[in-house]
Parts: structure tokens; C-alpha cells; sequence
């Protein structure tokens, strides 16, 4: 049997390190610690380091011979911006087919203007047609296709906290827009970029939800099941980043008729600049009660439209809270 392909993150600047071995999920092992010798240094971590290298200094498709007379087979995974964030790298003999790739694509949030971006190789893992493919969208958006894991409060309080050296891993569950299910290992890492906090990574598909060998779960937290049987017609559930004041991600059904999704041909979400004071003056109440209140949201149409919030503190870890919205159109 081949050797399986390689999966090498280079996000974040920080040391190149293993994330993926055929479709086993790896939590950022130094490539000195996969290509162990008894000597020093090993003639195959010598070569994939500097095949490593030379993939940073010029992101493009590589299948050569080593010095080793090893083959080397390798390929850059690019964001949309063409900014490298790793590679899937083969290593074998001459006479050897390398098996087929896993899908894997890259991505990034700006997590202080809430913005999320795919690459293309990420919108054909998620099998987005070509007419629904948007290079830029609201940060909730990306969470529309994924069932999270049990560790969401833990990954969502990471996001709100957006302190740069952050990393996370996780394997959940991609609902692909062709409706089947494939479990995926992402891995993440935070980094300052002039005034901006940036969320970079990487997304591995391992292979049928149902069959992977790391099951993908649903979470299940008491407070928001008994949340959601209160729900009334017409009601919608998001968490919101309050010191920001932005949509994190929606729990069920996004709200209709408001822009929230960032989208070029819909208007640019955000409140009616009259009621962002009303806005922080509901945040300041929940540092003594929950707290209720309308607030004007951009519409679809353009227009304002008047929205009744009643918001309470969530907790995401210990140490961070952010807001759990009920939201509804006003009468």
C-alpha cells in the first residue's frame, strides 16, 4: 500500500507542522518528531523541510526525485487571497502511484471586521456550485453548513476572546450542499496583521460523517435546548459578540428579511446608527440582569426594520460570556 498524503500547515507563521496523515486527524506535530532517525538529522526530514521551504517561497504544484531517490509529490493549498496556508505532501519510492488526495480547503475570518473567506478548494469540498460561491461574507455564514462538535462554546469563546497565538482543532460534521454528510478536522490559528486579528486554517475532509473514525457531535446544552422549546412562531435564537456588536453565528434558523450575511448583491448589514447607544446601553444591563429592547437592523430591501431583542449572558468557557439574542420582527 502507498504512503498516505501528508497534510502540513504554514498559517500563522509559525514552524510547518503535521495535521493530517491520510485521513487521521494530527494536532500540530513538528515535522522532526514524523521523520525521526537514529542519527542526528534525517535524510527525509532534510528533504521535506526544505521541500517545505521551497513551497513557501513559490506556492506551485511539486512532483520531483530527491537526492534519496525518493519521489516527492506535493501541493500548495491557497486561500482566496493566494496566501499559502499548507500542503498536502506524498513521499515514496520511483515506482510508486501516489493514492488519491482528501479534500482539503483553506479559509480565513477576520475576526475584527466579523468577515469570512474561502478558497476554492474549500467551496469544492463544501460542493458549492459556481453561481453561490462568494469570496467575502458575514463570519456567521460560515457556520450555516457545519453541525458543530461538543467543544463549540470552547472554539466560539476562542473567537470572541481573538488574542492572537490562539489555535484550535476540531472535527465536525459539513453538511455539503449536494445534502451529504462528511465528518472534517479543522485546525486554526489567530495572528495580529497591522490593526487586525485574523483567523487562519485549514479544513480536511476524513471521510463520511457516519464512519469516521472520530465521530462528530452535535452539542447539547441544557440551557439553550430549554431556550429553544420557548421559542414562538416567528422567534430566532444567534449568539452575539456583545463587545463588538456582532452576529456570531445563528442556533437554528436564521432570522428572514434582515441583511446579516454580508453578501455583494444585498445591502451591508448593521443597526440604524440612532439606536447603536440603545444597543450598548442593553450590554451594560446585563452585567445586572437580562435585558430587553428594540433596535433597527438593515433589511434586505434596504429599509430599516424594527426588531424586538430580549437578551441574557451566556457563558462559552469560564472565563468568557457573550449574549444568547431571542429575536423577533416588532408589531
Amino acid at each position: 500500500m502507498a504512503n498516505p498524503w501528508l497534510l502540513i500547515s504554514t498559517f500563522g507563521g509559525a514552524e510547518p507542522t503535521l495535521i493530517g496523515q491520510g485521513n487521521q486527524p494530527k494536532s500540530f506535530v513538528p515535522l522532526d518528531r514524523v521523520f525521526r532517525s537514529r542519527r542526528t538529522v534525517s535524510t527525509a526530514l532534510l528533504e521535506v523541510q526544505q521541500l517545505v521551504l521551497d513551497m513557501i517561497n513559490r506556492p506551485s504544484p511539486i512532483d520531483h526525485t530527491a537526492t534519496s531517490g525518493s519521489r516527492m509529490a506535493a501541493m500548495p493549498l491557497l486561500n482566496s487571497e493566494g496566501r499559502l496556508h499548507g500542503l498536502q505532501l506524498w513521499r515514496g519510492s520511483v515506482d510508486e502511484t501516489p493514492p488519491d488526495r482528501d479534500p482539503v480547503g483553506a479559509w480565513h475570518f477576520n475576526l475584527t471586521l466579523g468577515q469570512a473567506s474561502g478558497s476554492d478548494d474549500l467551496f469544492d469540498l463544501y460542493r458549492v456550485a459556481e453561481k453561490d460561491r462568494r469570496s467575502t461574507v458575514a463570519q456567521a455564514g460560515a457556520f450555516t453548513r457545519l453541525k458543530t462538535n461538543l467543544d463549540e462554546g470552547e472554539a466560539l469563546a476562542k473567537i470572541l476572546r481573538s488574542e492572537p497565538g490562539t489555535e484550535h482543532q476540531a472535527v465536525w460534521t459539513v453538511v455539503r450542499d449536494d445534502g451529504e454528510e462528511r465528518a472534517a478536522h479543522f485546525s486554526c490559528r489567530m495572528l495580529r496583521e497591522g490593526k487586525h486579528v485574523i483567523l487562519r486554517g485549514l479544513t480536511h475532509d476524513i471521510g463520511p460523517a457516519a464512519s469516521a473514525h472520530v465521530a462528530a457531535q452535535a452539542p447539547v446544552v441544557l440551557e439553550h435546548r430549554i431556550v429553544e422549546t420557548k421559542l414562538r412562531p416567528g422567534e430566532h435564537l444567534a449568539y452575539v459578540d456583545l463587545r463588538r456588536l456582532q452576529l456570531v453565528k445563528w442556533r437554528g434558523e436564521p432570522m428572514p428579511g434582515i441583511a446579516w450575511e454580508n453578501l455583494p448583491e444585498q445591502p451591508t448589514p448593521g443597526i440604524h446608527p440612532d439606536d447603536v447607544p440603545v444597543a450598548r446601553r442593553m450590554v451594560d444591563d446585563l452585567a445586572h440582569r437580562s435585558t430587553s429592547g428594540e433596535i433597527r437592523f438593515r433589511a434586505l430591501d434596504g429599509t430599516w426594520r424594527l426588531v424586538h431583542l430580549e437578551v441574557s449572558l451566556m457563558m462559552f468557557d469560564q472565563h468568557t460570556t457573550g449574549g444568547l439574542v431571542t429575536a423577533r420582527f416588532a408589531e
